[in-house]
């Protein structure tokens, strides 16, 4: 059994975390200040005696009384909706909450986990991308605050691995999906279904030849417990290889949902990645990983979950 600090909990991915600590017997802190993390996602956790919830805000100061094993820090405004709303609090979270996390790691001889991103690679020039690219990003447009805050996170991470000796991991998340995304998130995966769902028109922007390789929640799950629990301490991507363009995307969303929603194309968004799917060598070869659900399979189990939510 393992203490394990989990910040952004509450949220899509931090909640299936938790979830899976306690199933195999981890006691975890879940923090979370519920500005995009939501009760409701950790409720069923509430009674079981290894799950303690606290509202905090990690860009302030950070304590837990105790001994804490890990600190996997995971909070993080993470949708393009959050980017015009709080990008101050975005920029905040990645770096004070960043250093906050370090430093009870490091207080506490604890293992660090940083949930970081492929938004790090930008605008990729490589294709697909690996760890050792450094990325294409504009620092100063309208996704800077989210592209900037994990570059800096990851930056000040390594930092206190080679100045404090703090036990290091960094995961690099590609489209993440599933069940427990926020309805209104902006993020492609959910706005589609909930169009869908509702017969919407489907709101593609371009031409949708851009794409995307979109991993499922629990295989992203599996592979960043297997960073954790494993010795590599260098950056892995997790994600799925399996490329597909934002129109087929969509079009798999009407045909799965049996929906009468037409296309509706937009202008394309300032930055918006072209091309995006990870190299996944590393995480084969240092954690035996790949993932196992294919997108068709992710996007039933993810439908399903927001139908009921709908009330459909």
């Amino acid at each position: 059994m393992a203490r394990i600090v989990v910040t952004g909990g509450a949220g899509f991915l931090g909640s299936h975390l938790c979830e899976r600590l306690v199933d195999r017997g981890d006691q975890v802190v879940c923090i979370d200040n519920l500005r995009t993390g939501r009760v409701a996602n950790i409720e069923h956790l509430f009674a079981n005696k290894l799950f303690t919830f606290v509202d905090h805000d990690v860009s302030n100061y950070i304590w837990v009384p105790g001994d804490v094993d890990g600190v996997m820090h995971l909070a993080s405004p993470a949708s393009p909706v959050d980017f015009d709303k709080i990008p101050i609090q975005i920029l905040k979270v990645g770096s004070l909450g960043t250093h906050n996390c370090l430093g009870l790691a490091k207080a506490k001889g604890a293992r660090f986990h940083l949930n970081s991103t492929s938004e790090v690679y930008g605008d990729p020039l490589v294709h697909p991308q690996p760890e050792t690219y450094w990325g294409n990003v504009n620092p100063i447009g309208p996704r800077s605050m989210y592209d900037e805050a994990k570059r800096f996170a990851e930056a000040i991470t390594m930092a206190y691995r080679r100045h404090h000796g703090v036990d290091v991991r960094i995961v690099r998340t590609f489209n993440t999906y599933g069940p427990r995304m926020r309805p209104d998130d902006g993020r492609v995966v959910s706005t589609f279904i909930i169009q869908a769902l509702q017969n919407r028109p489907i709101s593609v922007f371009g031409q949708g030849q851009q794409t995307r390789s979109f991993c499922y929640v629990d295989d992203q799950i599996e592979g960043q417990l297997r960073l954790f629990d494993g010795d590599y301490q260098e950056p892995v991507n997790i994600g799925n290889e399996a490329e597909f363009t934002i129109r087929e995307l969509a079009e798999a969303v009407i045909e799965i949902t049996n929906s009468s929603s037409e296309l509706d194309f937009r202008p394309l968004p300032q930055d918006d990645p072209m091309q995006r799917r990870p190299d996944l060598t590393v995480a084969r070869r240092e954690l035996g990983w790949e993932p196992t659900i294919a997108l068709r399979e992710g996007v039933t189990r993810t439908a399903e979950h927001f139908a009921e939510v709908l009330g459909l």
